[in-house]
């Protein structure tokens, strides 16, 4: 048996279960993608069918008129893909304090996609990569034949545009199996050697992520029989230091039809934000709505976030 993760947070203090103050909107648009990655919390593929719209966009755009200075987080599936990506960020140009896109990389490799880099730059949009490792093998038995290559090729070309040093440029490393991250300070300064002395790229920050036991990766672990394991193991790792960090107390995550969650996990799960009587609440309602001080939907997966030396969107939470 793993210990309920919610006792766990309220045995430590009780306030890091609930909401502190909004920092972040972290819009997913929806789970469209070029890649079938074997860790993928949202089962994203070229078969998704949950993707955002412009009505939505419009109502994320009309937020941030109002709250400058929050970050914009955007994510997917492979948030490039949504047919209306350009529109939503010409849409908040100026608006936000920071925009964020996370991106698989490969998809600015593909035909028809190869002005990504340009248009990003233009938009100082802070690119966030992922690349889980250094090494081609272990990428490609990740997230698909190619894709390594396809992925150093776009890290040259936004070198070449000022990425890495004038444009911020981020990598993500998660683990290729049921494991802990080692910690990240050390493992970017092996990732800055070995991707400059193998093929002269730069960037600014290595985040590890925990792999969360949903979705996909799930899946992986009750077919080989070690999801109860993996459990145990981020619940034995659980890090006090971690707790009072989580993501989850300056986000909110936002899906492709406008509901709003704790997190891109609970998206994931079908966990939404709700008001007292349980009625979920939207994006447009956000503002109307105080979350300050409401409590966060938790669960047993929400031990990722707090195993080892943390995990959260922007990496590590304790040194």
């Amino acid at each position: 048996m793993v210990p309920s993760f919610k006792d766990r947070l309220q045995a430590i203090n009780p306030e890091y279960e609930t909401f502190d103050r909004l920092q972040t909107l972290q819009v997913n648009l929806g789970n469209l993608c070029n890649l079938h990655c074997s860790h993928c919390h949202v089962n994203a593929s070229l078969r998704g069918t949950e993707v955002m719209g412009e009505e939505v966009m419009s109502q994320i755009a009309r937020f941030f008129e109002y709250h400058s200075d929050l970050t914009l987080d955007i994510t997917g599936g492979c948030p490039e893909m949504n047919p209306g990506f350009r529109y939503l960020v010409e849409q908040t140009d100026g608006l936000a304090r920071r925009r964020l896109l996370r991106s698989n990389l490969a998809i600015m490799a593909e035909q028809e996609w190869e002005w990504l880099p340009e248009f990003c730059g233009s938009h100082g949009l802070t690119i966030i990569g992922s690349l889980p490792c250094y090494l081609e093998d272990n990428v490609d038995r990740q997230r698909g034949k190619g894709v390594y290559r396809k992925s150093i090729q776009v890290l040259k070309r936004l070198n070449s545009l000022g990425y890495g040093t004038e444009l911020e440029l981020n990598l993500v490393y998660n683990p290729g199996g049921d494991n802990i991250p080692v910690p990240q300070q050390g493992l970017e300064v092996a990732y800055k050697a070995e991707l400059q002395a193998r093929h002269g790229i730069v960037f600014n920050r290595l985040f590890t992520i925990t792999n969360a036991p949903i979705g996909r990766f799930r899946q992986h672990l009750e077919t080989s029989g070690s999801y109860a394991e993996y459990l145990r193991l981020l619940a034995g790792r659980f890090n006090p230091e971690a707790a009072g960090n989580i993501m989850c107390r300056t986000l909110i995550s936002v899906d492709w039809q406008g509901k709003i969650y704790n997190c891109d996990f609970n998206q994931a799960m079908g966990m939404p934000i709700t008001t007292d009587d349980g009625s979920e609440i939207t994006l447009s309602q956000l503002g109307k709505v105080g979350l300050s001080g409401k409590k966060i939907r938790l669960a047993q997966h929400c031990y990722c976030c707090t195993a080892g030396e943390g995990s959260s969107c922007t990496g590590a939470l304790v040194a």
